[in-house]
């Protein structure tokens, strides 16, 4: 057995060991020795292997499966540009936490430099986005190289899932392979390649933190942004606070979620009650939201189980691992925000009658996905739409991290690909646009049961909802900002032999929901973008007048 072979032999072993079950590649020829013994672990049932063509969409895949079963997930990729087109993906899940282990093919060191075909500085090629960066010497047949392999293999998965740091995210082993590429019978190799008896070579054990004590007494509500869990749900029940929940949080359910927050805290005078804030995962959502955490009046206090914490507007007064409530708000506090929840929900839904619009459309599809469903949805205005909605308890995945569009039909298919059931996907027309690579899938590769429901308002309708909306930019809004594109979503849909829709009514939208979601589907709602910002004002207003 030659170095590269035994080498990749090892590294994809010891990365099942340490709880791998999904992997992704795309396609190249350094990067051989991996994909051959990727393809070997799949046909003997060991992991599933996903394979994709362009870098971008392999990564975003990985992160869809990461978001979906809650394990690391490794991408293999050869060496050179095809190593940079990961870093969006890398990015994402830095800022997520997300378990994203890339392996980056590469040419021997002794190239570096040389002019040598596909070869430049991969060495941390990722900055500070990974949290570890190895490069593993260069295979060579000598007692001790196994052991090598695997601790590093176990130490980079065991940091990417956080075992000691409670800081999971991204890492990078760069693997510089020396030809033959391709298996070849050089007699044996000098040591067993075996691994340990039982699990993965290293055994990584968590350290602890004692949770911190808060009690009732300011007027408190409870901020969940982006994978803040259920502990944010609990710790609203416990005290008997509000609870602003984002739909990526997984903590939007329960007696305390407040589902009209964004607007009462806008349009009404309740939110300059508030004195405490107490803030689980990442908020990134509202603005609403970002101004109450910025007043200098209410105390902020940050729950962060990592060394990380999310305190944009510097106001934080405490940062602390877990959080233990000891009594109850006994006031009618939360009686008064449920009240008036109920109220601007009425007011809202009178609005939302008229045609489709963007919130009507999530407040849909909500309905049809359900409790028992999967919904991935985009950045800019789908996600928004989606926080207007009535609250149901979906299953909901976003790439929050960053808050970018692109890769997020990748993720809805990664994710798909790891649910259980059907699953459903809120996207705008640019963030499908930016992905449609997403939608190409070789006839051999798992494919998932997806729905994709596209917002196509024909450009950036966030934009007519901000500052860059307004009349004063009129003359320059269109190019530069509401940039229409005039692209046939059936057309793109048919290069790729995906069943594609259009629908016009909220019944009918309703209709095409409910059907059974069997393979890859599209289902497109036109929607007028120069609506938006009269929508939204009078949103603003039916909620301010309560």
């Amino acid at each position: 057995m030659n170095p590269s072979t035994a080498f990749a032999t090892v590294v994809v072993d010891e990365l099942i060991r340490s709880g791998v079950r999904e992997a992704v590649l795309a396609p190249g020829s350094r990067s051989t020795p991996l994909a051959l013994a990727l393809a070997a672990a799949d046909r003997d049932g060991r992991l599933r292997l996903h394979v994709r063509i362009d870098e971008r969409t392999a990564g975003f895949l990985a992160i869809g499966l990461i978001r979906g079963t809650g394990l690391p997930v490794p991408v293999v990729t050869t060496s050179g540009t095809a190593v940079a087109n990961l870093y969006p993906a890398v990015l994402e899940a830095s800022h997520s936490g997300l378990p994203l282990v890339v392996l980056s093919a590469d040419r021997p060191p002794e190239l570096r430099g040389t002019g040598a075909n596909q070869t430049t500085d991969q060495l941390k090629v990722f900055g500070d986005a990974v949290r570890l960066f190895h490069e593993i010497g260069t295979p060579s047949k000598q007692v001790g190289q196994v052991a090598y392999w695997r601790s590093q293999v176990a130490r980079a998965v065991s940091t990417a899932v956080g075992a000691r740091t409670a800081d999971p995210g991204p890492v990078q082993l760069n693997c510089p392979l020396v030809e033959p590429l391709v298996p070849t019978d050089d007699g044996d190799w000098p040591e067993p390649l075996d691994g340990r008896t039982t699990g993965p070579w290293t055994s990584v054990h968590a350290t602890g933190a004692q949770p911190s004590a808060v009690a009732p007494g300011p007027k408190t509500v409870v901020v969940a942004g982006d994978g803040a869990s259920q502990a944010a749900r609990l710790a609203a029940e416990a005290g008997n606070w509000p609870l602003f929940a984002e739909p990526s949080s997984r903590a939007r359910t329960g007696p305390a979620v407040i589902s009209t927050y964004r607007l009462l805290l806008a349009a009404t005078s309740i939110g300059e009650e508030i004195e405490r804030v107490i803030v689980f995962g990442h908020p990134t959502l509202s603005r609403p939201i970002s101004k109450l955490l910025a007043r200098p009046e209410v105390e902020v206090i940050v729950v962060a189980p990592t060394g990380l914490w999310p305190d944009a507007a510097h106001r934080a007064a405490s940062v602390v691992t877990g959080l233990e409530v000891i009594g109850t708000d006994g006031t009618d506090w939360l009686d008064r925000w449920q009240h008036a929840d109920q109220i601007a929900r009425a007011a809202m839904d009178k609005v939302l009658t008229g045609g489709l619009s963007g919130p009507l459309v999530a407040a849909v599809l909500g309905e049809v996905v359900g409790a028992d469903g999967m919904l991935v949805v985009a950045s800019s205005n789908a996600v928004r739409d989606l926080d207007l909605a009535p609250v149901v308890p979906i299953r909901t995945v976003a790439n929050r991290g960053l808050a970018g569009i692109d890769g997020t039909l990748s993720t809805a298919v990664g994710a798909a690909l790891a649910n259980a059931g059907a699953t459903y996907a809120l996207v705008g027309d640019l963030a499908f646009l930016h992905d449609y690579n997403g939608l190409v899938i070789g006839p051999a590769e798992p494919r998932p049961d997806l729905r994709i429901v596209v917002l196509n308002d024909n450009g950036g309708g966030i934009f007519a909802t901000l500052e860059q909306g307004g009349g004063d930019h009129a003359d320059y809004f269109e190019r530069v900002f509401g940039t229409p594109h005039n692209v046939d979503l059936a057309a793109l849909c048919a290069a790729t032999g995906t069943p594609h829709q259009k629908v016009e009514t909220a019944d009918q939208l309703r209709e095409v929901l409910a059907r059974t979601v069997a393979g890859i589907d599209v289902v497109e709602v036109r929607v007028d973008r120069s609506a938006h910002r009269a929508l939204h004002a009078e949103l603003h207003q039916a909620v301010s007048q309560l």
